[in-house]
Order: structure tokens, then sequence, then C-alpha cells
């Protein structure tokens, strides 16, 4: 077979000056390179990792990029990255992710480092912290919101310890005997 193209669909590029095998000839008649490779990667936003309708998995989840569960979920889940929870999907977990889009049934507690966003028809039974929270008309919350770590409007500095704590009153000096 020396000579012979491979059977899975290999030809020559007709601009090239040799075949694969004799190591000459343009780029594209090589394997594939690392730029290929990294095509196959998610782009930014892309979702990664899907548990779809119908499935039902329990543990402690972490990763990278984007994750959305459209079945039901009970456990942890932690991630620096975007947790979608799609219409239908019901979660049961304690969640500490980078940001986090709902529209499905999340019951527990909820910490995002970016952002929360709920969207209708989603439910949120727990505790959330967020700098940032967008709750749509038609969502329903049952718990309370933390609003830490505010960031500051552009333009406008963000204020230190000192300037976000009112001043204390000077009370009376104390007595020295």
């Amino acid at each position: 077979m020396s000579g012979a193209f491979p059977a899975r669909g290999f030809a020559p590029d007709p601009k090239s000056r040799g075949s694969r095998r004799s190591g000459g000839g343009a780029r594209a008649s090589v394997a594939p390179t690392m730029a290929a490779t990294a095509a196959k990667q998610p782009a930014l936003g892309e979702i990664s990792t899907l548990l779809g309708r119908g499935s039902a998995f329990e543990g402690k989840l972490t990763f990278e990029g984007t994750v959305r569960v459209d079945g039901r979920f009970r456990g942890e889940v932690f991630s620096d990255d975007t947790l979608v929870i799609g219409e239908g999907a019901l979660v049961e977990a304690e969640i500490d992710v980078g940001e986090i889009i709902i529209q499905g049934t999340v019951v527990g507690n909820i910490k995002a480092k970016r952002s929360i966003e709920i969207h209708a028809p989603g439910r949120v039974k727990g505790d959330i912290h967020t700098p940032s929270l967008q709750i749509d008309k038609g969502v329903i919350f049952e718990g309370r919101s933390f609003m830490e770590g505010m960031v500051a409007p552009k333009g406008a500095p963000a204020a230190t310890p000192a300037q976000a704590a009112p001043p204390k009153p000077a009370g009376p000096a104390p007595v020295k005997p």
C-alpha cells in the first residue's frame, strides 16, 4: 500500500507539491493543527455541558465554561463560570458559581460572584448572595437577597469601608484617675 492514500477520504491538495507520506506539500495536507484542535473547544458563552430533560443526577458538580441543567439535580454546585437552569428543570442544591441564569426551579441557597438572573417562569426558594441581581416579572422568589460587593457605577469611585459607614458621634472622653 505504499504510495496510496488512506481510504478515509484523504485526498492530496492539488496545489501541494507532494503527498502526506513524503512529508512535503502544503500545510493543508498534514494532520490537524493546534488551531483546528482549539476550534473544537466551545466558544465563550456556548454551553459546554448539558444535563438534559428526563435525566437526574445527585452529587457534587464542579465545572468550567457554561453548564445547562434541564433535568433534575440534587447536591452541590461549584464553579467560577456560568450555570443555566432551564425551564422545567428542578435543582435542589447549594450553589456557588460565577453567574447563574434561572428559568426553572431552584431550592437552596445561591451565591454568585458576578450576577444572578431569574427569568419567568423561574422559581427560587432560598437565600441569594450576589453583587448584581435581576428578577423578571412573573418570577416566584421566596427567600432573602444580599447584595454584597456592590459595584460602583461607572465614573464613580468605589466606596471604602470608612466612607460607607456613617461617622460615629464623639462620645465623652474616658476619665483617667
